[in-house]
């Protein structure tokens, strides 16, 4: 499949809204993106139109944009543009998205403390009931991969 991968800078418009689902979780915000240009009879930078989208993010991603970001801090976001049309109350409207892969702050506007998020590794027994100490869990027939996370590595300097 064919997607639009899009990388926009611009500002956050809204705070970001996150709520739980059945597939760990979705965060949503309305992102302005305003292009500027140089204005060679006046020499000076002038503001273009502006641009508004409303990114997703998904799971873990999601999460840490709900603990990172407010309104008005400027972002970089990538991911897949996605236009859809909808008609309502004999209007029609259209939206554009975008499904975020990945999503930080613009460093070249201000700087920014990362934080790692330390999660807990499930043991062997907990991701599958059933399965013995010391062996790696089987799948059933017709059940999905067993979710396995690398744990992160160890920090330089200390051992493991």
């Amino acid at each position: 499949m064919n997607d639009t991968v899009v990388t926009v800078v611009g500002n956050v418009a809204t705070g970001v809204e996150f709520r739980e689902s059945a597939t760990g979780g979705v965060a949503r915000f309305r992102f302005a993106v305003t292009g500027r240009r140089w204005d060679r009879q006046k020499e000076v930078w002038a503001d273009g139109p502006t641009s508004f989208y409303t990114v997703w993010a998904w799971r873990t991603l999601g999460a840490n944009l709900a603990a990172s970001v407010s309104v008005g801090e400027p972002l970089v976001v990538h991911g897949r543009l996605r236009v859809r049309d909808e008609e309502g109350e004999g209007q029609r409207r259209t939206s554009v998205d975008i499904d975020a892969v990945a999503v930080g702050h613009d460093l070249t506007r201000g700087t920014s403390a990362f934080r790692r998020v330390v999660r807990a590794v499930p043991s062997l027994t907990e991701r599958h009931e059933g399965s013995t100490q010391g062996q790696m869990p089987r799948r059933a027939s017709g059940q999905g991969a067993i979710p396995f996370e690398r744990p992160d590595p160890a920090p330089v300097g200390t051992s493991v």
